[in-house]
């Protein structure tokens, strides 16, 4: 029993593959995506904070790190299939949170307790922390979409998942948001692709909704 238990812990989210069962070029990981999370997450924040905004950034770096430590329990469940309905993504979200807290009642050291409870929680809310968070996983969601149909990938899927995610960081209302829009997103949408996906057709059809 102890803090060792958590850090072996993480061991877990470096085998658990992203997007499971459908073909891809490059396998991602739950681990390697968290850590891309936190990269898109701090310049998300510098760009707020160059808009005026004010961020806790010690409750950024928290949420980001930690946001899919759950899956380490539950694996990583298909966004399509998770955001069915709000039913199932509620009860998902209390598994979820239950083996957490049991986790830390049965292996964290009373003292470190609350410390965990707090880092472990769900991060996306409405603060501008949340929010970023939010953005930043959904960016994620795009960039690998985006490179498997680069790459000639024809699986719907992946389609499926690049146009949901525009749509989802479309409707944020953040200063960042309108950045990768106006400046990061046209940039990687005129890269070279050997797809026979239309991604530029794609792309203007959901910022379009």
């Amino acid at each position: 029993m102890g803090i060792h238990r958590y850090f072996r812990s993480l061991d877990g989210l470096e085998r658990i593959i992203r997007c499971p069962g459908k073909f891809k070029f490059e396998q991602h990981s739950v681990a390697a995506h968290s850590w891309k999370v936190v990269q898109y997450a701090k310049t998300l924040a510098d760009i707020e904070e160059q808009h005026g905004a004010v961020i806790d950034w010690k409750k950024l770096y928290e949420i980001t790190s930690s946001h899919d430590y759950g899956e380490i329990f539950i694996g990583d469940i298909k966004t399509p299939v998770k955001h069915s309905s709000p039913e199932l993504r509620q009860l998902i979200q209390q598994v979820e949170e239950g083996m957490i807290a049991h986790f830390i009642e049965e292996n964290i050291p009373e003292d470190f307790k609350p410390t965990f409870r707090r880092q472990l929680r769900e991060g996306k809310d409405d603060s501008i922390e949340g929010l970023i968070l939010e953005v930043a996983d959904k960016m994620d969601q795009v960039y690998e979409a985006f490179a498997e149909l680069q790459k000639g990938n024809t699986e719907k899927e992946f389609v499926v998942m690049y146009r949901n995610a525009l749509v989802k960081i479309k409707r944020i209302k953040l200063a960042c948001v309108d950045y990768f829009l106006d400046h990061i997103l046209p940039e990687m949408v005129n890269e070279e692709t050997l797809s026979p996906v239309d991604i530029k057709r794609i792309t203007e059809e959901a910022l379009a909704l």
